[in-house]
């Protein structure tokens, strides 16, 4: 979503069994519930000790058709003079959107803002709400960390409420089938399991507050260019194995209030539109509760639409009509659309209100402004999940993490004197302090380009007080590699601008290839910290002593990019995405293009496909370096209902503390590729520490998705599950004998049952 003209917007699992679940972030600026009164009577939906799906049944015959309508169409929250458009009164101004109430029934509004990583402000807002940001959703993904994911949620979630919002556009889960998507920072990986649960924690965590999250964009929603027209086509069972797969484990573990539709096509007609999708999937497939929104101008008609399964026009004036404002009012008064659908969409709004406690913890504020005690408790959160998602993917001779008694050191590059690259389009966070780079083209939409006032230079000379540091910008190849030469170490920042409505090259920008090649050719102690949305080709990364991603690392990421190179935190992110090692490697290597893209890889995204082409990446999927080691052993596998269980021992054989992220890969009979992520856990451990872990491993992640009798069959065979630190260096697998089992296309682990 976005505030300029533009072509168009946007734990069961294998995780530790009993995996500790953090308190939410204290809720700020709402109203405790109400306790029951006499004014109950005349409204009994206002009790709140009644199921959702009967509240609904005793408010809805009490709304007027219009205020049924009202509630089905939204309403960009900033005036926006291209279309001649003014803000409603009542929006939170420079925010997203806006649905209003009904007062007389004791119906909020929905106050809506753009969340992926924070509470983001409209470019055109005159006054931005300066808020915190955490990494971005591929680094919080590259984390592994379940409980780290939901604590981020929970922060947003708080800032959200605090700033009078209870409607947030937030967990990306979209599948990474193509790396040069601009928008792959705000999604969760290419592997289903590990995308579906991280974006399934944050959105737990968000709506801890009492307030609803999205999950978007629903679906295959993969490349930038062309995005309001490109038809995305693929085989459905491919579909429901990878994509959909994602989308299906975030639904079930977090049971978000609303699903976003998005632009694209997909084999034919729009998402916001595909009765396949909406219908067929999500709602008689999945039995999901919520309401489907619009993107913000990803509505595409009135009767059509609505027939598939869409409840809400969002972001109104961005489509090119109000199919659901006076359109729809004529569809009603000529027949062609029903009273009853009308129920329906504005049922489905209802439910998900009631659901995620809209109705009972009313927002009561909404500031400009946030107390800076919660500001600094934030900061700490986000400083926290930048420094834990970071991966160190090459460490020669164990030049990091490096000494605070070091006498001389050269940072090269990337604004790292002043800040830390930021994502843009409409998930920007605008920081505390404001762009600490201002004035890089694009300015404007899907700019600014941002740099977070959080110096990685200033915050490397507080570890190191002793040593001579030097800045020099990359303008300069030759000077940069002289003022290295004589260093003993030197850290290129090297940074890759992404964001959303434009897809973006893997090679990285304005020479800087040559720069790491002249500074690592001068001083072969050279360290490269990327700053980036996603994979990057590395063609110097054989020269290199050491590479760190850093992601974006949000408004605390300076201060944690210092802290792994100087080993005050020990890294533990694993990718959760594969770099290739050339673009040769890519299913399809030519750069995105409009009109049809066809997913002839099916179900084999990421580590799967180059799996299967027998192709090395630059670094794998799962890859993750330490300050510390690991052994893992003592892997039993046994069967666990239709799926497996899987134990195993972790230690840790290192000097230092250190998080282990031990990840279960199983080889199957039929697959798409010779294996698949089948379970992971995050264990922090003291040296010489043992523990011992237990994952389950759901039955779906052992079977083929059958379309026809929509099924998921589990084929007899012999399985064979692996257990290591990426997907590159497993051990030695435990084979179990399963025999031919299926299960409906309902399944769904028990304790997912959706709420009524």
């Amino acid at each position: 979503m976005m505030s300029e003209p533009r072509t168009g917007r946007t734990l069961r699992t294998g995780a530790v069994i009993a995996t500790l679940m953090l308190s939410s972030t204290p809720v700020v600026g709402q109203a405790p519930a109400a306790a029951p009164s006499a004014s109950m009577k005349a409204q009994p939906w206002m009790n709140a000790s009644i199921a959702p799906a009967r509240r609904v049944a005793l408010l809805l015959p009490q709304m007027t058709r219009a205020e049924k309508r009202q509630m089905v169409i939204g309403y960009f929250a900033t005036d926006f003079p291209p279309r001649k458009f003014k803000a409603p009164a009542e929006a939170r101004n420079g925010s997203a959107g806006y649905v209003p109430g009904v007062p007389r029934l004791g119906i909020p509004p929905q106050w809506q803002a753009d969340a992926g990583i924070g509470v983001a402000s409209q470019g055109g807002a005159p006054r931005k709400r300066e808020r915190t940001a955490l990494p971005s959703n591929l680094a919080i993904a590259a984390t592994w960390d379940i409980a780290l994911a939901r604590r981020g949620g929970a922060m947003i979630g708080a800032e959200a409420r605090a700033s009078g919002f209870n409607v947030l556009l937030a967990g990306g889960v979209n599948l990474t089938r193509e790396p040069r998507n601009g928008r792959n920072f705000e999604y969760g990986g290419e592997d289903p399991l590990l995308a579906g649960t991280m974006v399934a924690a944050q959105i737990d965590g968000i709506q801890s507050n009492h307030v609803i999250s999205t999950i978007k964009h629903f679906a295959i929603n993969d490349q930038e260019t062309d995005r309001n027209a490109g038809n995305a086509v693929i085989d459905q069972t491919a579909a429901r194995m990878s994509d959909l797969l994602a989308f299906q484990f975030a639904i079930e573990k977090s049971n978000p209030g609303s699903v976003m539709c998005a632009y694209n096509r997909v084999n034919g007609p729009f998402s916001c539109e595909s009765p396949w999708l909406l219908g067929d999937v999500l709602r008689r497939n999945w039995n999901w509760q919520g309401y489907v929104m619009s993107d913000w101008g990803g509505t595409h008609s009135t009767g059509p639409a609505i027939a598939a399964g869409l409840d809400q026009q969002s972001g109104y004036p961005f489509d090119k009509e109000p199919y659901f404002g006076a359109n729809l009012d004529a569809a009603l008064a000529a027949g062609t659309v029903k009273e009853a659908q009308l129920d329906r969409m504005v049922g489905h709004i209802l439910h998900a209100m009631f659901d995620k406690g809209l109705f009972d913890h009313p927002i009561t504020a909404a500031p400009l402004d946030l107390p800076d005690t919660m500001l600094a408790d934030h900061a700490a959160v986000t400083g926290q999940a930048a420094a834990q998602s970071m991966v160190l993917l090459k460490n020669r001779n164990a030049i990091l993490p490096l000494s605070s008694a070091i006498k001389s050191i050269v940072v090269i590059g990337g604004h790292a004197d002043k800040g830390v690259l930021a994502g843009g389009g409409s998930s920007l966070v605008y920081p505390k302090g404001g762009n600490a780079v201002p004035g890089i083209a694009p300015t404007y939409w899907p700019g600014p380009v941002m740099y977070y006032p959080s110096s990685p230079l200033e915050a490397i000379r507080r570890q190191a007080p002793n040593a001579r540091i030097t800045f020099v910008d990359s303008s300069d190849p030759r000077a940069a590699a002289e003022q290295a030469r004589g260093a003993e170490v030197a850290i290129v920042f090297a940074t890759q601008w992404a964001g959303e409505a434009f897809d973006v090259s893997l090679t990285l920008a304005d020479g800087q290839d040559a720069l790491i090649q002249s500074v690592a050719a001068a001083n072969p102690r050279t360290v490269v910290v990327l700053e980036s949305g996603g994979a990057v080709l590395t063609p110097w990364r054989n020269d290199v002593a050491g590479i760190v991603a850093a992601w974006f690392p949000g408004t605390a990421g300076g201060t944690a990019i210092a802290d792994v190179l100087f080993g005050r935190t020990n890294p533990s992110g694993h990718l959760p995405i594969s770099f290739p090692a050339e673009l040769s490697q890519l299913p399809r290597p030519a750069v995105p293009t409009p009109g049809d893209v066809r997913y002839t890889e099916g179900a084999a995204v990421g580590y799967k496909w180059l799996d299967r082409q027998a192709l090395r990446p630059a670094f794998a999927f799962g890859h993750g370096l330490s300050y510390t080691s690991f052994e893992y052993g003592k892997l039993r596998v046994v069967k666990d209902g239709a799926g497996l269980r899987a134990s195993f021992t972790v230690r840790n054989t290192g000097k230092v503390a250190g998080k282990a992220v031990p990840q279960i890969y199983i080889a199957g009979v039929g697959w798409e590729a010779p294996k698949r992520l089948g379970g992971f856990a995050a264990v922090m451990l003291a040296p010489s520490a043992t523990t011992t872990v237990t994952v389950t491993i759901d039955p779906r992640l052992l079977a083929n998705f059958d379309d026809a009798t929509r099924t998921w069959r589990i084929a007899k065979g012999a399985y064979r599950v692996m257990l290591g630190g990426a997907s590159d260096t497993l051990g030695q697998p435990v084979t179990v004998a399963l025999g031919a089992t299926s299960m409906p296309v309902a399944w769904r682990p028990p304790e997912s049952a959706p709420s009524r």
